[in-house]
């Protein structure tokens, strides 16, 4: 604000004096400062407290796979840089002939597909007794899988199961299911769903559109050589 100095009419001479501004710190035209935030980073997420211990001995546990009409209750890892190394081995790293469950190395982590390698033992544990879904009346009873990750809790249906094996490369127009990795892609996704529509047993009347994060279990069976069988769910939960 301008402050002006002034004679009073009722005092001394009648010359005024020419004003005098004075300058004061809001007169002055000086930029403004701007800051710029900060960006931050969001929070690291928190493992489940029945996770946590698994997650704090071994950073490679992924999450937890149950299926309890077919006796499936075990940890499932996830090696990227290493992706087999889980075939013959334990939680802790020590030789197994039956291995543990595991994601594919080439599955994202933070992906929306998820394929899972299980082997088919003799005594019926691991993915011993997968192949019960291929009885369409068996799935409609026990329809739902739970596979939490190491930070959420994750239920799923199943959607279909199929048998299939291990192709030769020369071999065209068949249905490559362990090579699929992620469905991000739109088109990708619905060429994936289409073909396993077509190699289902059955239709459990469950069907899945661009967006759905799918689960597929897949074992080895004896129906052919290098026979598989494999199971695919969508996520509910």
């Amino acid at each position: 604000m301008t402050q002006r100095n002034y004679i009073p009419r009722d005092a001394g001479p009648t010359t005024t004096q020419k004003p005098e501004v004075t300058e004061t710190s809001e007169s002055r035209d000086e930029p403004k400062e701007e800051t710029t935030p900060i960006p931050t980073e969001p929070p690291e997420p928190t493992p489940l407290p029945q996770y946590s211990q698994l997650y704090e001995m071994n950073p490679e546990f992924f999450g937890w796979l149950t299926i309890e009409a077919v006796e499936i209750d075990y940890p499932v890892m996830y090696s990227p840089t290493r992706p087999e190394y889980y075939l013959n081995r334990d939680y802790y790293g020590a030789y197994s002939g039956s291995g543990i469950p595991f994601v594919d190395g080439h599955c994202p982590a933070e992906g929306n597909y998820y394929l899972i390698y299980g082997h088919r033992m003799q005594n019926k544990t691991m993915f011993g007794q997968l192949a019960k879904y291929a009885d369409e009346s068996f799935c409609a009873e026990h329809p739902l899988i739970r596979f939490d990750s190491v930070y959420e809790q994750r239920e799923y249906v199943v959607m279909a199961a199929f048998f299939s094996r291990i192709y030769d490369q020369s071999e065209r127009g068949v249905f490559r299911y362990y090579e699929y990795f992620d469905l991000s892609d739109e088109d990708v996704f619905n060429e994936y769903v289409q073909q396993v529509r077509a190699a289902a047993l059955y239709d459990t009347g469950i069907d899945a559109v661009f967006g759905a994060e799918l689960l597929v279990l897949s074992t080895c069976n004896y129906h052919t050589a290098n026979g598989r069988f494999v199971v695919v769910a969508k996520r509910v939960t």
